[in-house]
């Protein structure tokens, strides 16, 4: 499971844009709290220490213990509004989490025993189609990375969720079919496919540009018409 965080905040008083931009003037976030069929509660935490935790890369799927008032709040991070230029954060939405809560997340894929695999050793190339699994996890035991085993795969397999042996506490969110999570395909299998598309692209071009040159044409015999 990931580590949990500790983020310090002050409540907010006041709310609305104007408020908000005040506290970002002051490299503060605002943020809010809710769930737990309790009220939302307003908060507004330090930028420079919030950028601080994004940058784990773990942020979104860890418990965050959040520190507000002289209590300490349980919370899973939901949303987080970044800036459309600048990317910096300016709010933050966490979900409170009672002691047997479940909560939906996303949690990254990591393939081992890659020697195992006699396709890879032969060549093959793993073409990984989902590089995070969206599991549905208790709260206090939401898992860092889920780890898949490529022993034994030769080319031309498959590997679908339901090979996947998930943590306890851990299952997943999509139950309407067994979706695939990678393949395992051959390198010149990899090339053709890459090569139709890039032939398909330049079908298209040629195309455009022969378009082009008839409406050029068209377009001069009607001015010799004129003349």
């Amino acid at each position: 499971m990931s580590d949990a965080l500790t983020l310090p905040a002050e409540a907010r008083e006041r709310a609305g844009k104007g408020a908000s931009r005040a506290l970002r003037r002051d490299g503060r976030v605002p943020a809010v709290i809710y769930g737990g069929k309790e009220e939302p509660t307003m908060i507004h935490v330090e930028a420079k220490e919030l950028v601080k935790q994004l940058g784990t890369g773990h942020f979104m799927n860890s418990i965050v213990n959040i520190e507000v008032g002289g209590k300490t709040v349980r919370t899973l991070p939901k949303d987080v509004a970044l800036h459309p230029v600048t990317d910096r954060p300016e709010h933050v939405d966490f979900l409170r989490l009672s002691k047997d809560a479940k909560v939906e997340v996303q949690i990254p894929v990591v393939f081992v025993n890659e020697e195992k695999s006699p396709g890879l050793k032969k060549g093959g190339v793993l073409n990984v189609i989902r590089h995070d699994l969206d599991l549905i996890c208790a709260a206090d035991k939401i898992p860092s990375e889920i780890e898949i085993d490529v022993t034994g795969k030769e080319v031309g397999d498959s590997i679908h969720i339901s090979e996947v042996t998930l943590p306890e506490g851990s299952e997943s969110a999509i139950t309407d079919r067994d979706y695939t999570i990678a393949t395992l395909v051959a390198p010149s299998a990899l090339k053709k496919a890459e090569g139709a598309a890039g032939e398909e692209g330049e079908e298209e071009v040629a195309a455009d540009e022969v378009e082009a040159t008839e409406q050029k044409g068209d377009d001069e015999g009607e001015e010799g018409g004129e003349e």
